[in-house]
């Protein structure tokens, strides 16, 4: 009797465990229509180079039975910083055939048409069009600004916690998108649907 009732409890905690959504405690960015951006970037000021050698842009997606982690190993951008955060403009180009996670045969598949279709959309992107002074769960930020994935630009808003210095500017930030909004729609399989939300964590490290 023991011996059933603990296998049950063991059965439901694995059961709890593997169903867990990442995405269903983290800040869901409001997603738009694309902003205007203006144009030119601010004259004015420092510049900061993000590279993969100083930030990560890693991702976790999520379907009935687990997650997966993942991350993007090939990017460039830069924060044109004009005096305060609010004033400065941050813009990022990620190459898409760098997607990798922890399954070597998942990242095959995320490359494919069913996913991000590397071959035709080999570039995503992000240029931020406004940064105001504070944010959710408390981060020092709300950004806004175009995301380009897939063929697809939209506005999306999070919180971001960003810190200046003379040497480095820093932006801390996690936030969950729908995957669906930018026309990424494969189901995954009938009994282990994927789930539409995938969480998105920024460590910006922008360096002189």
């Amino acid at each position: 009797m023991r011996l059933g009732l603990a296998i049950t409890i063991l059965s439901g905690l694995i059961f709890f465990t593997a169903c867990n959504d990442p995405a269903a405690d983290t800040t869901k960015a409001r997603t738009g229509e694309a902003a205007q951006v203006a144009s030119p970037a601010p004259a004015q000021g420092q510049k900061y180079v993000i590279t993969p050698q100083n930030s990560k842009i890693e991702f976790i997606g999520s379907k009935v039975t687990g997650k997966h982690n993942g991350s993007f190993k090939d990017f460039s951008g830069q924060v044109d910083y004009a005096g305060t955060p609010e004033n400065s403009r941050v813009n990022i180009t990620i190459k898409t055939d760098s997607i990798e996670t922890d399954t070597p045969d998942l990242t095959k598949h995320l490359k494919t048409a069913d996913f991000f279709d590397v071959a035709k959309f080999p570039e995503a992107s992000f240029v931020s069009t406004a940064i105001k002074a504070g944010g959710e769960n408390g981060a020092s930020h709300t950004v806004t600004g175009n995301l380009t994935m897939h063929g697809v630009t939209k506005a999306i808003t999070f919180p971001a916690t960003i810190n200046v210095t003379p040497d480095a500017a820093t932006v801390e930030s996690s936030f969950s998108i729908n995957r669906k909004d930018f026309g990424i729609n494969y189901a995954g399989a009938a009994d282990n649907l994927i789930r539409d939300n995938v969480v998105l964590t920024l460590h910006v490290r922008a360096t002189k």
